[in-house]
């Protein structure tokens, strides 16, 4: 009993995602031996960076290709060309002193333009002509000839399906085995296309042309040995690295975990488990292309072929030879065996050895296991820091490899299992965390408001009295005579309250959605602020976009609600709000006591955002607004200036204005008018010019804005008449008292 309760207390202090996230690293390391698409592709993207970042440089050219271009096809003839000109065109070679001549083309048919073929096509020859042209050598048996009095390697291509002519009787490259039967590893092509006998029993080598590429249509190995309809070939590169070296058989080394090198005399090349070589890709070199059309008019360089191994291949785009490396987009096939070649000969070689997958495994489970006893002793920051430590020595040590000794190892798997482990466990945490928070708002909801009970869930330390400084924006709402609306639902206190719901939600919303904190409700009153309690670097212009959206949510309620009126006989009272919008530093913060506490904000900014409020119906205008506030949105906004007031309590005065509309009101010919009748207007003013401000004002009245000025003409026509009568004192600037709402 003693032992079993040991054993829960331990399995309790391990905890349940720890063990789950032992069990995690367990299967991913399983899924790294089956190694699925998606896993081998990351590891393929990243060894394709590295290419990228730093290709092979070429310190030697020892391959030509001969080029069967646009250039040479318009010259000599549409593909496919007669066999006689291609024995011309290896003879010519031969004699400017190539090594091996191969062919990235395959002759699988008699040439049709052999005398004895044409001989029965033409039509209109006599007999005898016949007799002549069948009793001439084959174009086959010419090409023949010229391979045979060089070293031609042709090249055979895999097939997917079995061909069922095909001669089992022509010679093959001799295999030597080391460790082991290679042939349950390499690649296996259930066909195989060869040349026709009379070309293949010339040839000094044979070998396979086929290139494939990878899921996502990228070349980045080169299969060395492969399997076709039951035979083993080497590829056309390799094979012509053998009759270069003068080797009969090429040998293959195998361990339990598949092929590790295929080597002929003096070169020893390392592949993967299947026998595939790893190109060390350069950029397209076009340096090394020759068209043959000028090899066959002897146009060519001196001395650019002799000592070369030749390749005969394509890049006309209409042959359709044509790759994807992670370096080229578009690369000439043949230019693949061409690089294949130079790597090998150059020993710039990559390789991914065999023991690689079992390195990135113990790294994953090392770094897995660290994570998982270390994660729960440390907060987040200090593991992101330590995961940047680990993640930066896994693609460094990576990067290590591959360009100090050409090797291929991954660091994506390693990387993706501790990344993965990591955030299991931060997602438990958080499972648990959110359960925590549950239990505070049930423990809770009962004597708090739910926004606070929702704040002390997400910070439980906030659970205490106090507040920072900060610059704010604060508004106040208001709705323009809402005791006469409220006294036409007198009998009807559902029907008000309803009411209130409909014109308060869509002001509520229209502050949400511009990143406002409602602070309070007030009856029809609203009191909201921008800025707190997240930080928000445009809270002026998210204010005064607010003000505006509450307008027009207010004026499509007041349309719906006229629209019910009308259908159902009752009296439409129109909803009018009025804004008020100030800007400055305020203490915001748990405001309250010990028993009970709002999130509020309190200062003079929020005073004299509260007066204003309460002096849009006497200025005319709904959105009044400090002057700290219209001078940081003066550019997004049409704003007018009203007045220049003292505020009670304040020593220096303050200008206040109107948000008219948003930046495209600014430039209407109707804003530009009412602005400058009212400049105007208030040079008169504070200067003092009495007549003249009348006469502005008078003039106001005649032009077309006169109603939305007409409240604040009223305002200052008093004003004037009472300083008409009994000027102001000698020091007075311009300022009018603002009272207190």
């Amino acid at each position: 009993m003693k032992r079993m309760r040991r054993v829960r207390r331990l399995a309790q202090k391990f905890g349940r995602a720890r063990a789950f996230c032992v069990v995690l690293l367990l299967g991913l390391a399983l899924l790294r031996i089956a190694d699925p698409s998606a896993i081998e592709e990351l590891r393929m993207r990243t060894f394709d960076t590295y290419q990228v970042i730093e290709p092979r440089v070429k310190t030697a050219r020892p391959v030509v290709i001969v080029d069967i271009d646009e250039k040479s096809l318009a010259k000599d003839g549409q593909w496919p060309w007669p066999r006689t000109r291609v024995a011309e065109l290896v003879t010519k070679l031969t004699r400017a002193g190539a090594v091996v001549i191969a062919f990235d083309i395959v002759f699988p048919e008699p040439d049709r333009m052999t005398p004895a073929i044409a001989a029965d096509f033409f039509q209109g020859l006599d007999e005898e002509t016949r007799a002549k042209l069948r009793a001439l050598p084959s174009n086959d048996a010419i090409l023949a000839q010229a391979i045979k009095q060089s070293r031609v390697v042709l090249g055979e291509s895999g097939l997917p399906n079995p061909v069922k002519t095909l001669d089992n009787s022509l010679p093959l490259t001799g295999l030597a085995m080391l460790g082991g039967d290679p042939a349950p590893y390499m690649i296996n092509f259930p066909g195989l296309l060869r040349n026709v006998s009379t070309l293949e029993s010339a040839a000094a080598g044979r070998g396979l042309l086929t290139i494939r590429t990878e899921r996502d249509a990228i070349v980045r190995r080169v299969p060395m040995l492969m399997q076709a309809q039951g035979m083993t070939l080497p590829s056309l590169s390799f094979e012509m690295l053998r009759v270069a070296t003068g080797t009969d058989t090429i040998l293959t080394r195998s361990d339990e975990a598949g092929i590790r090198s295929i080597a002929v005399k003096g070169l020893q090349i390392p592949t993967d488990r299947n026998g595939q070589f790893w190109v060390h890709f350069a950029k397209h070199d076009p340096s090394i292309y020759i068209p043959a059309s000028d090899v066959l008019d002897g146009s060519f360089p001196p001395g650019a072929i002799a000592g070369k191994l030749v390749l005969i291949g394509t890049s006309s785009v209409g042959l359709l030879d044509v790759k994807t490396t992670p370096i080229d987009p578009v690369l000439p096939g043949v230019e693949v065996h061409a690089q294949v070649l130079e790597s090998a000969l150059t020993r710039q070689v990559l390789s991914q050895p065999n023991y690689a997958i079992a390195v990135e495994l113990g790294v994953a489970l090392l770094l897995g296991v660290v994570v998982i006893s270390l994660a729960p002793m440390f907060g987040p920051v200090t593991l992101v820091l330590m995961g940047s430590v680990f993640a930066a020595l896994l693609a460094g040590t990576s990067w290590y490899f591959y360009t100090k000794h050409r090797l291929l190892i991954d660091f994506t798997y390693p990387l993706f299992s501790t990344t993965l482990i990591y955030l299991t466990l931060i997602f438990s945490n958080f499972v648990r965390e959110q359960a925590q928070r549950r239990r505070i708002r049930s423990a809770f909801s009962q004597y708090l408001s739910p926004a606070l009970v929702a704040q002390l869930a997400q910070s439980p330390e906030k659970l205490v009295l106090g507040g920072e400084e900060r610059e704010m924006t604060i508004m106040f709402s208001d709705v323009r005579g809402f005791t006469t609306i409220s006294e036409s639902y007198k009998h009807d206190p559902h029907g008000l309250t309803t009411l209130m719901n409909r014109f308060l939600t869509p002001l509520t919303n229209a502050i949400l959605d511009r990143k406002g904190t409602i602070d309070k409700y007030m009856g029809d009153a609203i009191m909201a602020f921008w800025n707190a309690p997240l930080d928000d670097g445009q809270h002026q212009i998210n204010a005064c976009h607010a003000a505006l959206d509450m307008l027009e949510r207010i004026d499509a309620l007041n349309r719906l609600r006229q629209t019910e009126a009308e259908n159902g006989g009752h009296v439409y009272i129109p909803i009018n709000v009025g804004i008020g919008l100030n800007t400055g530093i305020c203490v915001v913060g748990n405001m309250g006591s010990d028993l009970r506490f709002d999130y509020s904000v309190l200062g003079d900014s929020v005073n004299l955002a509260s007066r204003l409020e309460g002096q849009s119906k006497e200025y005319g205008f709904p959105i009044i607004v400090g002057s700290k506030t219209a001078l940081a949105v003066k550019d997004r906004f049409a704003i007018l200036e009203l007045d220049f007031i003292m505020v009670k309590g304040k020593k220096e005065p303050e200008v206040i204005y109107a948000i008219a509309g948003r930046e495209d009101v600014t430039h209407s010919e109707r804003f530009q008018t009412l602005r400058n009748l009212t400049i105007e207007m208030l040079a008169c003013y504070r200067s003092r010019d009495w007549d003249d401000a009348l006469f502005a004002i008078e003039r106001g009245r005649n032009s077309d804005v006169a109603n939305a000025l007409e409240k604040l003409y009223e305002l200052y026509e008093k004003r004037i008449r009472a300083y008409q009568e009994n000027p102001p004192p000698a020091d007075w600037n311009g300022s009018f008292a603002l009272l207190t709402k």
